[in-house]
């Protein structure tokens, strides 16, 4: 499957989004002060453990959307560099062949 530029963009941004929001929710989550997330004795609640676990959910899926978007980056700068470097050496080969004053006959493919 081939994605393009603006979907693994917005793929691995997405990915990165999810590790800053979801770390940080664990951290305010840690250091809750209201109750909620742990009783008077300091034991965590059933709140916490939910919580805990939706945000280590989101941020392992955070990270898999984030490495398909990140491979499809890598993948299309690589094709990028292959395309130019093919269209380089391609006019290269192309005026090698022509005789001398036959510049302006370049064919493309």
């Amino acid at each position: 499957m081939k994605l393009s530029r603006p979907v693994s963009w917005f793929l691995l941004a997405f990915g990165v989004w999810s590790w800053f929001i979801w770390i940080t929710f664990v951290k305010n989550l840690w250091q809750d002060g209201s109750g909620l997330a742990f009783d008077d004795a300091g034991d965590p609640t059933g709140y916490f453990w939910v919580h805990l676990l939706l945000a280590i959910t989101s941020f392992l899926l955070g990270t898999g959307v984030g490495a398909v978007g990140f491979r499809g980056v890598r993948a299309l700068r690589g094709e990028l560099a292959a395309e130019s470097s093919g269209e380089a050496s391609a006019e290269s080969s192309d005026q090698s062949r022509n005789e001398p004053g036959d510049e302006h006959v370049v064919q493309r493919q």
